[in-house]
């Protein structure tokens, strides 16, 4: 009796099979594949969307830098970047972030990829110069070192799940205020002050979430 020959189809032929649509808008986009990958721990999704966020952050900062967005496009992203803050707060309030929810954010991020791509790259130029965008970017600097702060304390098991989802609440508020500023296009020296203050607060707590007794398992 003959051993029926078995046939094996190379990992990598998989690749080829994820949809190329997307590399032609030239934004980050995470396919489905990557987001349910099953060997992805909760602490690892977690991980992943901070990281998307801070990517994000430093796409709309090189944005504000090069004049490719105004100071009203880049108020208009900070606010759905709020959005995504709160979707992960909630994700994680009772830490555990499941890959259905994980999925959630991460088409959520897909899609203001793609917007901040397309105002990135339509004839609206800003002037990076100006006081006002000046203002924002740094404002959009500090919300970007702290989106970094907390994804080196979920790498680091130095913030838990909850923490990290508590800290984007935090988060939320600063991208909020930030919008609310450069609604009508202009950032002033106080609204800026305010902005300040709440990325100060943000600072504060997430110093002491990083350095108090909790561990993340």
């Amino acid at each position: 009796m003959k051993t029926p020959h078995l046939f094996y189809v190379p990992l990598a032929a998989a690749a080829l099979a994820i949809p190329a649509a997307f590399a032609q808008t030239g934004a980050t986009v995470t396919t489905q594949a990557q987001v349910q990958t099953p060997a992805a721990s909760i602490q690892d999704r977690n991980t992943l969307d901070v990281q998307r966020d801070v990517n994000q952050q430093q796409r709309i900062e090189q944005g504000l830098k090069s004049g490719q967005l105004t100071t009203h496009e880049a108020g208009r992203l900070e606010r759905q970047e709020a959005h995504i803050d709160q979707m992960e707060k909630r994700a994680d309030r009772n830490g555990s972030i499941s890959a259905a929810e994980q999925a959630r954010i991460n088409a959520e991020q897909n899609r203001v990829s793609q917007e901040i791509y397309a105002d990135k790259h339509n004839a609206v130029t800003g002037n990076p110069n100006s006081k006002s965008s000046e203002r924002l970017q740094a404002d959009v600097q500090r919300n970007l070192n702290q989106q970094d702060r907390i994804e080196q304390g979920l790498q680091s098991g130095r913030l838990t799940n909850r923490e990290a989802g508590k800290l984007e609440a935090g988060q939320a508020r600063v991208d909020r205020a930030q919008a609310h500023a450069a609604a009508n296009g202009r950032v002033n020296a106080t609204e800026q002050a305010r902005i300040q203050h709440k990325e100060n607060v943000q600072s504060h707590r997430i110093y002491n979430k990083k350095h108090n007794a909790r561990q993340a398992g």
